[in-house]
């Protein structure tokens, strides 16, 4: 069993000084515009389906940007609250604010990826910024953003955005879409490899220029995908487009969900469809998470090496611990990554169940299979 717990052991030391070495190649943002350059019209486009207690704190930031966007269109998706009135109450002409109503979703199309395409047919700008209602914006978001759209001309660009987390469940299982991302995904691929399998985005922000997302097919290229923001920048690559994975944590910021009944509905809808409905790259998550993490704890139970039990958690914890300051999102819950492995894999159980049984998922009102 020791023999177990060092293999162990060794693996995460080189787990960890893969994440030292990924997040130092995450892209930052600097407000080093060329002051002589022209200045990109950018288009936000704001995708609203019942959100009447997000949408106003959302507008007014992108409204008080030091850098004014070309244009705001929020498209109302069917809201059954306040959404419409709220956005209407926005008069401001600088920068402008139009409401779209939604037309009804067409069979074959999710919901998301059909709100953002009648977003990008009524926009008209140079770039446009994908930002989903439950997001705000630093007052120099844009400033920061505009020298990386400079450099890079066309294509795509992603970020994660800062989390707001607040109950447990938020805590435990909201911060390890980073971890999972940052402990597997060569963050300076996503840039320089032409594949799409080294690909990764946050639909909550995509910023992508206007030519480059028509020559891809826009999000009807995409339509069925329940991971939009990923199938989008894969979208991208694979037409050779060029694609950033940037760190904007410091200019975007969101509470995805506000409890734990909503923490588990996003992600089951997302967690099996995120690895391709792969029964065979499930099963090796499993083991792989629950060999690396949980393991050591069942072989102390049966005799196993104290010191080498708390040495493999002490890793574990530390690779943790670094990513969730590296993201800002520290919390007591950082200590608790076995807990947050159990909860992970929970729900990345229930998301293959129900898609082997046909019982699909349920988000916002619309079931999707």
């Amino acid at each position: 069993m020791d023999a177990i717990l060092l293999v162990i052991i060794i693996t995460l030391i080189f787990q960890l000084l893969f994440v030292l070495w990924n997040i130092a190649a995450f892209p930052t943002l600097k407000k080093t515009a060329d002051e002589t350059a022209v200045q990109p019209r950018i288009s936000v486009l704001i995708p609203a389906r019942n959100e009447e207690k997000n949408i106003k704190a959302c507008l007014d930031s992108v409204i008080k940007q030091t850098f004014a966007p070309y244009e705001i269109v929020v498209l109302n998706d069917h809201s059954t609250d306040q959404t419409a009135s709220f956005v209407e109450s926005f008069n401001t002409s600088e920068p402008p604010v139009r409401l779209v109503e939604g037309e009804d979703l067409p069979d074959g199309w999710v919901g998301k990826s059909f709100a953002c395409q009648q977003l990008a047919d009524h926009a008209q700008g140079d770039w446009f910024v994908f930002l989903d209602a439950d997001a705000r914006l630093e007052n120099d978001a844009l400033e920061k953003l505009i020298p990386l759209l400079h450099e890079q001309k066309s294509g795509i660009v992603s970020g994660f955005p800062r989390q707001i987390v607040r109950s447990w469940m938020e805590k435990l299982v909201v911060t390890m879409m980073q971890f999972v991302i940052i402990c597997h995904l060569p963050i300076r691929y996503v840039q320089k490899a032409k594949s799409p399998k080294f690909a990764a985005a946050h639909g909550a922000f995509i910023v992508v220029e206007r030519s480059s997302y028509l020559k891809v097919g826009g999000h009807a290229a995409i339509r069925t995908s329940l991971l939009d923001d990923m199938q989008l920048m894969k979208q991208f690559k694979s037409f050779g487009y060029p694609a950033t994975l940037a760190k904007i944590d410091s200019i975007v910021y969101m509470r995805m969900y506000a409890n734990a009944r909503q923490v588990w509905l996003g992600y089951q809808k997302n967690l099996f469809a995120g690895i391709n409905r792969s029964g065979f790259l499930f099963s090796s998550i499993f083991y792989y998470y629950s060999f690396l993490y949980l393991l050591p704890w069942f072989i102390l139970l049966f005799g196993g090496n104290m010191f080498y039990v708390i040495s493999a958690y002490g890793l574990g914890a530390l690779t943790k611990i670094i990513i969730d300051l590296s993201n800002r999102v520290f919390t007591l819950a950082s200590f608790l990554l076995p807990i947050s492995v159990v909860l992970m894999l929970s729900i990345a159980t229930d998301s293959l169940l129900r898609s082997y049984q046909k019982r699909g998922y349920e988000w916002k009102g619309r079931r999707y299979l």
